[in-house]
């Protein structure tokens, strides 16, 4: 399994965990992010050092290509000088070199592709880490959301609740004063009826003859007292 494969089920599952499970998604996606770039750092160390072994596999051509040149000159001198069997010698040496510049080329063709392979992939991951720290922010900034929302949603909800007990006792205190009243009332009109008692053991009739009673005598002895001033 490639490791930007792994990186890309690390965020899914990330992201289904954010959704089933109580955790701080801040903080999951902070850590994947971190591990996506550790992920990328050793990429990038992995490809420096193919590239340093293709440097010098290069190097190790030259130096073989080099010691073939003057290998060959070496067979020209011997030859000019009529000695064939250093001319020989010094072709056989060429041969070896070449033989290993033939070698050398070879894994140096093959750490070519790795370092383009590399290339490549180092190149897709780092645009794979940026798309994920983009979705990483976007939904930081929903849950952040989200959770305004929420603490929004929970003050409102405990306002209510509060405002819901005020109102209750309201109803309470405007249902008390209405039967306060209602019976103030009440107590008027039967005090204006004489239905109500004062204590005094009379019935209501009584109590119309004697006031008319004492009416009368006031009446009299008010009659009495403006003849005597007439006097």
């Amino acid at each position: 399994m490639s490791f930007l494969k792994r990186a890309t089920e690390i965020f899914e599952g990330k992201i289904n965990k954010l959704l089933n499970a109580a955790e701080d998604p801040n903080e999951s996606l902070d850590l994947s992010y971190e591990k996506m770039l550790a992920g990328l750092q050793e990429t990038r160390q992995h490809l420096a050092d193919v590239v340093t072994e293709q440097k010098m596999l290069e190097q190790q051509i030259a130096s073989a290509q080099a010691q073939a040149a003057r290998h060959e000159n070496d067979a020209k001198m011997a030859l000019a000088a009529n000695r064939e069997d250093l001319a020989r010698a010094a072709l056989t040496d060429k041969q070896a070199e070449m033989t290993k510049i033939a070698s050398l080329t070879q894994a140096h063709d093959n750490i070519v592709a790795q370092v383009t392979k590399l290339t490549q992939y180092e190149q897709t991951f780092q645009d794979r880490i940026e798309q994920f720290r983009t979705q990483k922010e976007v939904i930081k900034s929903q849950y952040g959301s989200a959770q305004a929302q929420v603490k929004v949603n929970e003050s409102l909800t405990g306002l209510g609740n509060k405002l819901g007990g005020v109102g209750e006792t309201i109803r309470r205190a405007e249902d008390k004063a209405a039967q306060m009243q209602a019976r103030a009332q009440a107590v008027d009109t039967l005090a204006a009826t004489g239905v109500l008692d004062d204590g005094d053991g009379r019935t209501r009739s009584e109590r119309e003859l004697d006031k008319l009673r004492t009416t009368d005598a006031v009446d009299a002895e008010l009659a009495r007292l403006k003849d005597q001033a007439k006097k």
